[in-house]
This record gives structure tokens, C-alpha cells and sequence, in this order.
């Protein structure tokens, strides 16, 4: 390893530590904070990757397909465009304005890192809007609906697994839903309801009815790129370091954990009858990603399972207030 990085990483351990600076560092300590670094370099690397392509994306979907044509789409992306349209402010300056409520929610919904990687990315698209030249791909009422729905929604999908938004609905959803007895689906159903019905008055009939095909189209996609419409994901953790994976859930995520005793069945060595603790959670599809990040950083080798759920109530996961 090279003498700056070796003395940066030592650097690193004491800071964590905040012990007296005559304190020995051990290799263990120093290659333990090395793949922190790895695993940290890695999750963001792959954040701006997904976050720059799903901006590039949705800037096409807007740009070669919905401005020229005058569709919308659902959310705030749809507020923008119907604002647009009436009033003539651009759409950049409008994508930017109309969000930062939505990311205000997310800071303390979700997280600084979550609410600063959505500023960036909501940022990149009102840019690509701005200065982009995307080429005019048709003028086809239906395809303009689908595809561009279809390219609204990957970028949009590919910001989530990112780990950010180009689109404060989910965000608002979320805190909605913790104030009344609706659903997240329920919550971002009625709101796009609203768009449209105002898309029919402001605008017409006709391109309200294509605009729906647009939304219907860009959900879809979304859908399938983050892996699922649930926005509850159940995760379980078996892991030798399972005090840390715990610890870590409760203090970086702010969620709750339950804990099963358990015994390994079964291993790359044979059969085990070790006793090992399970740790199970449930996240929002959003923090999927961090969640990832942290339990590589304790336990690369954890078996991690994630499902799918239709819904949580009670517990950390809704109760937990907005400050």
C-alpha cells in the first residue's frame, strides 16, 4: 500500500477512534478502514453513474419526446409542465423551484446524503434541459406517450437506484401517509388525479388522456428498474458480525430491528450448528442502496435477503417524525 494512502487511512482510524494521537494502529485496524474506503468510493461511484445516466434519460424523454408534443407526466415533473405550458417560465428554472420543497421533506425524512444527491440530480436535469439539443424523435401521439413515458421513467428509476429523486412525489407520499390513514400509492394516485384533471382544464382533453398513457408508461418503468412497486423492503441479515449490522441499522438508518435467534445450517464448509443471531428490518426502497453500503463496510460476506412489502404500520417505520 502506498505510504500517503497507508498514513491517511491511520489518520482516519484515530479520528473514528477519538483517542490520544500516540495511539498504536493496528494493520487489522488499517485494512478494516481501507475496505470502508473501498466500499464508500464504490457507493458513490455507482450513485453518479446511475444519477448522470437517469439524468440524461429523463432529459430525453422530456426534451424528444413530451415538451415538443405538449404531454405531461404525473408529479412534480407534471406540475412543472403544465406551469410551463400556461405560463412560459421555463422548465428548467421550474424543475428546480417546485422540487426543493419535496427535497426540504426528504433531509429530514430520509437523510442529508439522500437530500443532497437529489439536489444534484434534480440540478443535472434542469441543466440537460437547458443546454441539451435532444433531437425531436416523433410527433406519433401514441408513441410519444409511450416512449416518452418509457424514457421519463427509466431516468427517473435509475435516479432511485442512485439513491436520489428527479421527482419530490414519493417524498411528499411518504409524509402524507404518515399523517392520514392513506397508503404511499393512495397518497401519489390522488395527486396525479389533481395534475391531470387541471391538464384537461388548462390544457385539453385530448392531451390529458395521452398524458395518463405517459404516466401509466413511466411507472411501469420505474417499476421495473428499481425492482419492485412496493415502497417497503424487508430485508433480513444473517452475519457473524451481527451486533454491528444491528448497531449500525439503529444509529446511520434511524430504523428499527428485530432480532431471532438462530442456528447456521448449512455453509461453505458443510454443515454448522453455530448459533447465530438474525437481524431483520424494513426500509423504503430509497434506502436500499445506503443499506447495502453499510453492511458491506461490517460484513462483506452477509447473506442478505430482501422482499417485497405491501405495506408497514407501526413501529419506527411510520412513527418516526418528521423534524
Amino acid at each position: 500500500m502506498h505510504k500517503f494512502l497507508y498514513d491517511l487511512l491511520v489518520r482516519s482510524v484515530r479520528r473514528r477512534l477519538g483517542e490520544a494521537s500516540d495511539i498504536i494502529v493496528t494493520p487489522y485496524r488499517v485494512a478494516k478502514e481501507f475496505r470502508f474506503f473501498k466500499a464508500d468510493l464504490w457507493y458513490w461511484t455507482k450513485s453518479g453513474f446511475f444519477m448522470s445516466l437517469g439524468v440524461l434519460t429523463a432529459g430525453l424523454g422530456l426534451k424528444g419526446f413530451l415538451i415538443p408534443n405538449h404531454f405531461i407526466d404525473g408529479g412534480v415533473t407534471g406540475i412543472s409542465l403544465i406551469v410551463n405550458a400556461v405560463s412560459g417560465i421555463s422548465l428548467s428554472v421550474l424543475l428546480l423551484l417546485i422540487n426543493l420543497p419535496f427535497i426540504a421533506l426528504g433531509f429530514t425524512q430520509i437523510g442529508r446524503s439522500f437530500a443532497l444527491k437529489s439536489i444534484l440530480a434534480i440540478t443535472g436535469l434542469a441543466l440537460a434541459v437547458a443546454l441539451i439539443q435532444y433531437p425531436v424523435v416523433t410527433s406519433d401521439k401514441l408513441l410519444v406517450a409511450i416512449f416518452g413515458g418509457f424514457f421519463l421513467g427509466a431516468g427517473i428509476g435509475l435516479a432511485v437506484r442512485g439513491g436520489a429523486v428527479i421527482d419530490g412525489t414519493e417524498v411528499l407520499a411518504i409524509y402524507v401517509s404518515k399523517k392520514t390513514g392513506l397508503s404511499i400509492g393512495d397518497v401519489i394516485l390522488l395527486f396525479n388525479v389533481v395534475i391531470f384533471a387541471a391538464a384537461a382544464y388548462l390544457l385539453s382533453l385530448e392531451s390529458a388522456l395521452y398524458s395518463m398513457l405517459t404516466y401509466i408508461s413511466a411507472s411501469k418503468t420505474v417499476d421495473f428498474i428499481v425492482e419492485g412497486i412496493e415502497e417497503y423492503i424487508g430485508v433480513t441479515i444473517i452475519s457473524t458480525h451481527h451486533a454491528e449490522v444491528r448497531a449500525m441499522i439503529v444509529k446511520k438508518l434511524g430504523r428499527g430491528v428485530t432480532v431471532y435467534s438462530g442456528k447456521r445450517g448449512y455453509g461453505k464448509s458443510g454443515e454448522k450448528q453455530d448459533p447465530s443471531d438474525i437481524v431483520f428490518t424494513v426500509v423504503t426502497r430509497l434506502e436500499i442502496a445506503k443499506l447495502q453500503a453499510e453492511v458491506d463496510k461490517i460484513d462483506p460476506n452477509a447473506f442478505v435477503v430482501m422482499t417485497n412489502v405491501l405495506d408497514a404500520r407501526g413501529g419506527i417505520i411510520k412513527k418516526r417524525p418528521l423534524k
